[in-house]
Order: C-alpha cells, then structure tokens, then sequence
C-alpha cells in the first residue's frame, strides 16, 4: 500500500501529542479496501455513519453489504428511504478492523481520532441536513473531539435531534443496527425505529440557527428596576457550592428577560447598590425562572437575605419530567441537543472546581479567573449565556409540555 496515502495526510497530528495518522492507526496494511469512500447518491440529503466496515464491506468497497447492511436497508425502506438513493454512508473507522483471529471488531478510540479528520471533510463536502449516528463509535466520532465531558454510554445520547451549529446539520444518534440484531428485543427495535423516524423527519424540517443573545454588562443595577413583567431567568456564579460557609459569596448574577436579551454584572458590595436586584428578587408580579432553582433560592437566603418571590420555572426539573434518563438534565447537556450549543463552558469550569474536592463547602477558584487578563469578561459572558440558555429552554419545555398535555 505504499504510495497510496499523501505526505498531509500521513503527518496530520493533534492536541495531545499523538500522531493521527493512517499510518498511526495502522489498519489500512491488512484490509482490502483502505480507506473506503462514502458510498451512496444523497438524494435526501442524509449522512449515515456506521462504525466500521466488516468482512463483506471491505471485501465489495461499499458500506452496508452484509447481514447487519440488510437489516438497515429493510428498516429504512420501511420508514421511506432509500440506503443508498436517498443517504450517503461512510464510517467513524474507514478501513476494516481485525481480531487476531481475522475476525470484525470493534475500532478503537485512537483508530476513531485517527480517522476522524476523513469523516468531517465528508461531512464538509457533502453538507448534508441530516447526520444519523449509528452506535458509540459513531457518537465519539462526530461528538467525542468537541465535548469536553465524559461521553459516557450510547444510551444518554440516542434519540435526540440535535440542531448541531458547528455542521449546520441535524445530528441523530440512535443503535447500531448489529445491536438491534443482538438484542433481539421488540422495545429496542421499536425504540430504534422511533428514533429513526424523528430523524428522518428533520429533512423537511428548517434548520434552527440561534442568533448570539444581546449581553448588557451593568455597573450599576437601576435598569433592572426598569422591568415590569417577566418571567425573567436568574443565574448567580458563586465561591462554591453552598452558600452557608464562611467567606462564600455571589461573585455575579445575570437577568434574562427574554430569549436575546441579558443584564449580566459583577455583584455590589453595598445592600444600597443592590437594592434594584433585591426588588426584583421580591416582586410578586414577575415569575422567575431557574436551572436548579433551589441553588438561586438558597444563596438569595443566605447571602442576600431576600427569599425569591413566585419561583415560575425549574429548567432542569422540567427536562427530568420530558426525559428521566440519567446524566441528560443538566444544563450544558440540555444546550448542546436543544439548541446545538456544544461547549461555552469549558474556558471557565475548571475555576468552578473547589480547591478542597473532599469538603463540600470548600472555595473554588472563581477569584483566580477574574485575576486573569479578560477574566471578568469571560466569567459575565458565561454567566449570561448560562441564563439564556436557561430561558430559551424553559419556553421550550412549556411547548412541549402544553403540547403532549391532554385535558381531562
């Protein structure tokens, strides 16, 4: 196979210092069909990517040409698309990996990185509306390299329809079709084909970019006294965790009064200069909303000595009511299959880490943020997208709650 790769593609490399090659990656020597192609004519403009090609794709070039191949091609006929008409196919692992035995196995994470820079430049040059995930590998392909959490397992991630803004595409996880096959089970082959069924639809569907928010940073708290109705959502960053021990403080707050609009500061030190917050915290008249809320409530008892009048929303109770599933309720989880947000966090979490992991109300590291040069700007952007988010996503949920509420 000597030759059959170019000098760039041989020397690409990546940010933890292991060469991303082909050559690295190493499975192009024993497979027959190296760095297979994307396959298929992309009528309805759907990208499918699978995990790898086993025997019978490497030995025909194509995706899809084995038992597991038949069983996709039967489903999505079923649902009204055509394989290899309608999507384009491709792969997290281009070339086929081996056991020793010569058998199919699973590719590797270093195998996925090194074959990942092949997926995003089809995913670049076919500009498709709708990416469908088939199984982890597939999910740590496309995912993996941009979300800066554990990844976990396949089921957090199946079923959503993620408006993703870095591709432009509606990005669709959901089973492998070998796992389908394994389990032999009727609620996951329903599951299956109801998730494929919510991502066929987005072909029709517009995509949904999200504009960037209007952040207004106040020195001084008086505009706040100009809003009259709500709901407005309420986010505080704070030295930790609770708010009960020594030294803690609201270090900043932000005020989303709408889905583009946000009032971000640096908390006073004066209860005079707080006085437009404390109002608002206190009027009846407008609801207010939060992710977690009884994090807002309890520092607004302790530190500001003002309780939060008619609480309207909880965010992130709200998303345990539409999706039980662990490990999916939390906020930067909710933006990024929401809204296609994936990272605005990942600058500024690790000086929200206490200083003491083992005691609950250690310090964090907040104030070593707003020493750095832009630190405070950082930390307000953060905490202003923070409750943006955390409004976009309350009328969200209020839709889809009222929507699939029937009256008794």
């Amino acid at each position: 196979m000597q030759g059959f790769f170019t000098k760039k593609e041989i020397e690409s490399s990546t940010p933890d210092g292991r060469t991303l090659s082909c050559v690295s990656c190493g499975l192009y020597k024993d497979c027959q069909s190296p760095r297979m192609a994307a396959y298929g004519n992309f009528k309805k403009k759907i990208m499918n990517i699978g995990e790898a090609p086993g025997e019978m794709e490497d030995k025909n070039g194509k995706p899809w040409q084995g038992r597991t191949g038949k069983a996709l091609q039967q489903m999505y006929k079923k649902l009204g698309v055509d394989l290899f008409e309608d999507c384009i196919n491709i792969n997290a692992v281009n070339c086929r990996p081996m056991d020793e035995k010569g058998g199919n196995r699973t590719p590797t994470n270093h195998e996925i990185d090194c074959c990942r820079r092949i997926v995003l430049k089809a995913i670049d040059t076919h500009k498709p509306k709708v990416i469908v995930l088939l199984g982890y590998p597939a999910v740590y392909s496309i995912i993996g390299h941009r979300w800066k959490k554990d990844l976990t397992s396949l089921s957090k991630w199946r079923g959503w329809t993620i408006p993703d803004q870095d591709y432009k595409a509606w990005v669709c996880p959901t089973f492998h079709p070998s796992y389908v096959e394994r389990s032999d089970s009727k609620e996951v082959s329903t599951v299956w084909e109801q998730d494929l069924r919510q991502a066929f639809e987005k072909v029709n569907t517009p995509f949904l970019l999200y504009k960037e928010p209007k952040i207004t940073e106040l020195t001084d708290l008086s505009p706040l006294n100009e809003i009259t109705h709500g709901p407005v959502a309420i986010d505080y960053e704070t030295t930790g965790i609770k708010p009960h021990a020594a030294g803690h403080r609201i270090v900043s707050t932000s005020i989303a009064i709408n889905e583009n609009e946000v009032f971000v500061f640096v908390m006073p030190e004066t209860r005079r200069e707080l006085r437009p917050l404390i109002d608002l915290l206190r009027n009846d008249s407008i609801g207010k909303m939060a992710h977690n809320m009884k994090f807002e409530e309890a520092w607004s008892v302790e530190r500001l000595k003002q309780n939060v009048v008619n609480w309207w929303w909880d965010s992130m109770l709200a998303a345990h009511v539409l999706d039980n599933r662990q490990g999916v309720t939390g906020l930067k989880f909710q933006a990024y299959v929401q809204f296609g947000i994936i990272d605005y966090s990942s600058e500024v979490e690790p000086f929200l880490q206490a200083m003491d992991n083992t005691n609950a109300n250690s310090i964090n590291k907040i104030d070593a943020l707003l020493k750095k040069p832009g630190g405070k700007s950082t930390l307000l952007k953060y905490n202003a997208l923070d409750s943006i988010y955390e409004y976009r996503l309350a009328m969200m949920q209020m839709k889809l709650i009222s929507e699939n509420c029937l009256p008794f």
